[in-house]
């Protein structure tokens, strides 16, 4: 039919098909960012100007405090809560304690045994006017519903969805909060690589738990860490957390040193990434990394070399093995580290479970602790966040914890590497194509 100009009028079966072809080149550029982003290119590290510095020295303390940005605290009080059965019961003894506040933050916080009990535990507290606050990733809890936290917040607690599924979310679908917190009273903290699920306290299809460490702190550094939740809690709900109940007075409560550091979606460079590649960069004698997706760039590549060929460092890797929830993953896992294992890295796939620690420990030393995998997600797109300890009787607690580890698992030689699927190679030569040169 034509128009008042006599030109013929555009059919509304063109213009839908003009709006379907819209909407499809858009999702493919933002697929196209997205798979850009996943699997690289990465920037390459490596320390410019680099001469040896003792990493238990003053000197590498002050150095990278400043580096990453971070508060150093000397006042901690730290205890190492290996597995679901030793975290989970107390963190639920810490909430049952809560006098003023509670904050919560996880990527996965799935519905089972374990979140209802936090749950009723959450909103008794509330009911007693303490301020519990819920910061759930909208991914990687997807399958919990809103009406799992009913008791909480007809108890008056309050939930935050980060980046949930919505049209006005939608550019920041893969800007993920990865953060497993929990800090009550301002006082004691709760960090590591468990989130909250009944995978990490009960057998099921006949496997054991997932092995998994949490650090419980209590002293200045909590502080941090509740500003961490601040952070996210002001992005998902443009509320900023600035009482008395989030920053109590500091009260020393141990003679342990560390500090927080954080990474955020945003920056080409995170913190993470510079405490990592400068911890793996300076060690002098041993590094030991626990890490359910090890997925290793060119820098950590040439990092991990140069400490073997230079140094003499002995270098170990923990990773999953057969019990990964994540299969494509370890097969990946597995072809990256075949010339690692040629130049000496000891290489490990831990058989009694899923294990979905996140440790790394450098010359007796230091030890890190925190919700970073070695991988580029981890790296440059999720928010993280690490505790870095400077301490020889904690890294020497979580060496011991490594060595028992690795009786229960087995160590991969190149030629069991390299009996890999065909879809595992498949996948490699794809992420390679992404993947700095450098």
């Amino acid at each position: 039919m034509p128009d008042r100009q006599g030109k013929p009028a555009a059919s509304p079966h063109l213009i839908t098909k003009g709006l379907a072809a819209f909407g499809a080149g858009a999702l493919l550029l933002h697929g196209v960012r997205f798979g850009l982003k996943v699997f690289g290119p990465a920037r390459p590290f490596r320390l410019q100007n680099r001469r040896p510095l003792a990493t238990d020295s003053q000197e590498f303390l002050d150095r990278l405090s400043c580096l990453t940005d971070s508060i150093v605290y000397k006042d901690s009080q730290i205890s190492i809560l290996k597995n679901g059965l030793e975290f989970y019961p107390a963190q639920l003894n810490a909430i049952d304690a809560a006098a003023k506040s509670i904050n919560l933050e996880a990527y996965e916080f799935l519905e089972g045994d374990l979140t209802r009990e936090i749950v009723r535990r959450l909103a008794a507290r509330a009911r007693q006017g303490v301020r519990v606050r819920l910061m759930i990733d909208a991914i990687g809890s997807f399958g919990t519903r809103r009406k799992y936290f009913e008791p909480l917040l007809s108890a008056g607690g309050e939930i935050a969805w980060y980046h949930p599924l919505t049209w006005k979310e939608w550019p920041y679908f893969d800007h993920r909060t990865h953060r497993k917190l929990l800090i009550v009273d301002g006082e004691i903290g709760f960090i590591g690589g468990a989130d909250f699920a009944d995978h990490w306290i009960e057998v099921e299809k006949g496997k054991l738990p997932w092995r998994d460490t949490v650090f419980r702190i209590k002293g200045g550094v909590v502080r941090s860490l509740n500003a961490t939740f601040a952070e996210n809690w002001v992005d998902a709900t443009g509320r900023i957390l600035f009482d008395g109940t989030q920053f109590p007075p500091d009260r020393p409560a141990g003679d342990k040193t560390a500090m927080v550091v954080t990474s955020s979606a945003g920056y080409s460079t995170s913190r993470a990434r510079m405490l990592f590649q400068t911890l793996l960069e300076s060690a002098q004698s041993s590094i030991q990394i626990t890490s359910p997706y090890f997925l290793p760039d060119r820098s950590v590549h040439h990092a991990l070399r140069r400490a073997i060929r230079e140094r003499g460092v002995k270098v170990q890797v923990l990773t999953a093995g057969r019990d990964t929830d994540y299969n494509s993953v370890r097969r990946l896992s597995e072809m990256l580290s075949v010339s690692l294992v040629k130049a000496g890295v000891e290489f490990y796939e831990y058989r009694s479970s899923m294990i979905h620690a996140k440790l790394l420990t450098i010359d007796g030393n230091w030890t890190v602790v925190g919700s970073t995998n070695f991988d580029h997600r981890s790296f440059s797109l999720n928010d993280e966040v690490n505790l870095a300890v400077f301490d020889q009787e904690i890294t020497r607690r979580i060496e011991d914890d490594f060595r028992q580890d690795l009786q229960q698992s087995e160590r991969m030689t190149p030629k069991r590497l390299r009996s890999t699927s065909l879809g595992g190679r498949l996948l490699t030569e794809a992420s390679w194509v992404f993947r700095d040169e450098q």
